[in-house]
């Protein structure tokens, strides 16, 4: 597999580092930067850049090109190659043939580097937070440091080959604090092989797909397997984010849908990305809206999807029934995560509702996930009917577990606010044929644009009216109006707020995508179901894992290795083509 370092970065699982191809912005040359993904998206113009990369041949930077496989990162020259591969997570090592590297760094206040000895090289780029150690295996470091008072002016790093033989070779080791000397006892090849079988036994644990799928498979695989980093600051457990592009963070939904493409033959990991949000969980029972090694952000949250997403996990694991207490489900794992769920969902009842009705708010698109789509334009904040009916399956999901832990008061009481609430959201939000939303206290609707979001309420099946099925079954498909040949838009093409590349205003999205698969597999549409998962699948596979899609050509859009498209896609070609799940739910 080689992939294009434009649209996907060169990482590893466990590391905070990765390589990328950028554009020139600005002031910044473009070409291949080393960076940093520590501390959150949008860092510096270019996305947390260290040092800028190019192929020396003599004392000049000359033109390569540019190769990427899971293990190996190859820069093709006229005179050599420059191989690269990140054999442990913090640890960079370069080889060299007939050619050398010329690594510049732009330094910000306080970066320096200085001589450490031994033909080493130190590197403090204090505007990171990071120091890096370049230590010389074959061949020799020349560096150019002019000083200016508090940081070098620039930091220019040349690796030139060994007199005679043409190589050299290099280890580059990251490091925050106190660096210690190491062994680098391995050869290059060495350190080839171990990723190589590392990523391969990651591959084998993804979801089986169809052969037609097996290049895109490898690819949605290599994205979240690079996408890890590991546990860090506010992250108590290796985390994967959703890109190592520029949406270097963990949002409080996006993680649900990279929990489920884990955890048909890993769920000690898949657990961890569940859990990861609730560690971070306030005393009031909120989730941050992201969060990453050093920061959280509050301003907003999003959806409560995470006891739907717990019934999904305890419906393939193990045994693969709920009712029979799946062995990797354990009690323990219930008793760790039910009363977190219960603060999660009586926050929005308490914290949510400001105009005391029963049914909580979005305080803004954000919190919603779908940012800026047209149902919004009612102005702030917005009741939606989506999130009632999360928050009816998640309830619903704490009494199947309170019924487990042997409190069956307690279950009742949840199943009988599921139904309180179901009741509540049809009288709110139902208008004979199509739901609303409303704007909180004065319950206007704005009704200008036509969304998809209107159609989230599919998630709870057949706890919906026959009659409101039916209807939103029918407005869903009506033809020209959301189903194109990729899949289902987000804005109806036809609305005159459409717009091809409008983030939530058109383009194709993996979680709505998934949410409505499997809504529509709940109220027996199976065939429906698993004709939207092939056109998907078939899109994912042809235009990569990108962020989003556009609608009428299934062109990717935005960040082009976002991992809850890589685990949508596997979900869905696993189960859209077995037939063993799609058309299974016995709880709808």
């Amino acid at each position: 597999m080689n992939f294009d370092l434009r649209y996907v970065p060169f990482s590893r699982y466990g590391s905070y580092l990765a390589f990328s191809c950028f554009d020139a912005r600005g002031d910044e040359p473009g070409g291949l930067y080393l960076r940093t993904v520590h501390g959150g998206f949008n860092i510096g113009a270019l996305g947390g850049q260290i040092a800028r990369v190019e192929l020396l041949s003599g004392a000049l930077p000359v033109p390569f090109s540019v190769e990427a496989t899971p293990a190996c990162l190859r820069l093709k020259g006229e005179a050599g190659q420059l191989e690269i591969c990140l054999p442990e997570p913090s640890v960079i090592r370069l080889r060299g043939t007939g050619v050398g590297a010329w690594l510049s760094v732009d330094p910000a206040v306080y970066d320096y580097a200085f001589p450490a000895g031994g033909g080493r090289w130190q590197v403090n780029r204090a505007s990171r937070e990071l120091q890096f150690m370049l230590t010389p295996l074959a061949g020799q470091w020349r560096v150019e440091v002019p000083w200016k008072i508090v940081n070098a002016d620039r930091i220019v790093a040349d690796l030139v080959p060994e007199a005679g033989t043409g190589t050299c070779e290099e280890a580059i080791e990251e490091f925050a604090g106190t660096w210690h000397p190491r062994p680098y006892s391995a050869d290059f090849d060495t350190c080839l092989q171990s990723v190589q079988a590392e990523f391969q036994r990651w591959l084998d644990h993804m979801p089986d797909l169809p052969a037609p799928y097996a290049e895109a498979r490898e690819l949605a695989a290599y994205v979240n397997w690079s996408s890890v980093v590991a546990a860090q600051g506010h992250l108590a457990r290796p985390a994967m984010y959703m890109s190592k592009n520029w949406m270097t963070n963990v949002w409080s939904w996006d993680h649900c849908f990279n929990a489920l493409a884990l955890v048909y033959k890993d769920p000690a990991l898949a657990w961890d990305q569940l859990m990861l949000l609730f560690d971070v969980q306030d005393g009031n029972g909120a989730l941050p809206d992201s969060v990453n090694d050093k920061r959280m952000l509050w301003n907003f949250c999003k959806p409560p999807i995470h006891g739907w997403t717990l019934r999904r996990m305890m419906e393939r694991t193990d045994t693969g029934r709920l009712e029979s207490l799946p062995h990797f489900i354990t009690v323990e794992r219930l008793r760790e995560i039910y009363e977190p769920l219960c603060r999660w969902t009586d926050w929005w009842f308490t914290f949510r509702d400001y105009d005391e009705d029963g049914i909580p708010q979005y305080n803004h698109g954000n919190d919603s996930g779908w940012d800026n789509a047209t149902v919004f334009h009612v102005g702030m904040p917005v009741e939606g009917p989506d999130l009632s009916a999360f928050l009816v399956i998640q309830m619903e999901v704490l009494s199947e577990v309170t019924a487990r832990l042997g409190d069956e008061v307690a279950a009742r009481a949840w199943q009988r606010r599921a139904e309180g609430l179901l009741a509540r959201m049809l009288d709110h939000f139902w208008r004979g044929d199509h739901f609303v939303a409303t704007r909180s206290g004065d319950h206007y609707v704005c009704e200008e644009g036509d969304s998809l979001f209107l159609f989230l309420p599919l998630i709870l099946g057949r706890r919906l009216p026959t009659d409101v099925r039916k209807a939103l079954v029918n407005g869903l498909t009506q033809p020209g109006r959301f189903i194109t040949g990729h899949g289902l838009a987000t804005e109806s093409p036809r609305s005159p707020l459409y717009e091809p590349d409008g983030y939530w205003r058109g383009p194709i999205w993996a979680p709505s995508t998934m949410l409505l698969v499997e809504g529509l597999a709940a109220c027996g549409e199976n065939q429906l179901a698993r004709e939207l998962c092939r056109r998907f699948c078939a899109m994912a596979a042809r235009s990569g894992m990108a962020e989003n899609f556009d609608a009428l050509t299934g062109q990717g859009l935005r960040d082009r290795a976002y991992t809850w498209t890589s685990s949508v896609f596997l979900v869905l070609g696993h189960e859209g083509n077995s037939g063993t799940r799609i058309n299974a739910d016995e709880h709808g």
